[in-house]
């Protein structure tokens, strides 16, 4: 059992507080999932550089070797630490998987996500342990998705918990409750197309999955559709991208999903309490998805 929530302005000019709306959404699901919580939040593109986010072990002495690896892929605009925690804007034009191996060849880092939009942040406990080792309520952005997980086959730790980024596409994640059972052979076939994965986690699978859909030339619609009839097993789960949030329940309808909407805003959660959380039009009525039911919101 883990909590899944979304929110996102319709208005492609609009931004507003996603960090603390998510803030907001996080904490009453945190009884769904209780061992790690994350957050992916998009932002105002960046021009000409992308904005990495990565975790160095404490006490470990590498930020510098980080911030030289960097310097030397195409350089460092500023940097900041919170913790074991980095975020930095680099000037880069090549393969992002490329930089990620580059950067993660350097001992004790695990790089969470490098977008023009999308920064994730993630960690062992609840909304507000993460908002203590790297501080996103007052996030100001376009859009955000959330996760609080309770972990079932894979380790309780930081590099395991949600959001994944699909790596090497910039720009897009994936929180996911459930199991897919034909994960293994799901993965196999992305491998073969050259696809890198970082966790033996099955929900950064859908994240590749849909990412690889989308390079194909499918729309976020298409490849939503066919993720229900692709991925086996029992699911519910959000995927975002620079221009949105797409989001699908298996057809069997045994994870729960909910959403929300008026001309401005669409909100997603596992639980009605996580969208009642958000100070807003009380008139909103939130919706279950039926099985196998996809919808999407794109700026």
């Amino acid at each position: 059992m883990c909590g899944l929530c979304g929110f996102v302005y319709k208005d492609a000019a609009r931004t507003g507080g996603v960090g603390r709306v998510l803030h907001g959404m996080l904490l009453p699901m945190g009884r769904r999932g209780t061992d790690s919580t994350g957050i992916a939040m998009y932002g105002t593109p960046e021009d000409g550089s992308y904005v990495l986010r990565a975790r160095i072990e404490a006490n470990s002495g590498t930020p510098e070797r980080v911030l030289e690896t960097l310097e030397r892929a195409g350089g460092v605009r500023d940097h900041a630490m919170d913790g074991p925690n980095l975020r930095a804007r680099v000037a880069y034009d090549g393969d992002l998987g490329d930089l990620t191996d580059r950067v993660e060849a350097v001992p004790h880092v695990e790089v969470f996500s490098i977008g023009r939009s999308m920064e994730i942040v993630k960690e062992v406990g609840d909304a507000n342990d993460v908002e203590r080792s790297s501080p996103f309520a007052a996030f100001e952005g376009s859009h955000a998705i959330g996760h609080t997980r309770m972990a079932t086959e894979s380790v309780v730790d930081v590099a395991h918990s949600h959001p994944f980024w699909a790596r090497p596409f910039p720009d897009i994640s994936v929180v996911h409750n459930g199991h897919i059972t034909n994960y293994h052979k799901l993965r196999r076939k992305l491998e073969n197309q050259g696809h890198r994965f970082a966790t033996g986690n099955d929900s950064e699978a859908i994240a590749v999955y849909i990412a690889d859909k989308l390079a194909a030339g499918e729309s976020l619609e298409d490849a939503l559709r066919a993720s229900v009839y692709d991925l086996d097993g029992t699911f519910s789960y959000l995927i975002s991208t620079a221009e949105g949030i797409g989001c699908a329940r298996d057809r069997f309808a045994l994870k729960p999903l909910l959403y929300t909407e008026n001309d401005e805003i669409a909100m997603i959660a596992s639980e009605e309490v996580a969208i009642r959380s958000v100070d807003g039009d009380a008139t909103l009525e939130p919706r279950e998805l039926a099985a196998g039911e996809v919808r999407w919101w794109l700026r």
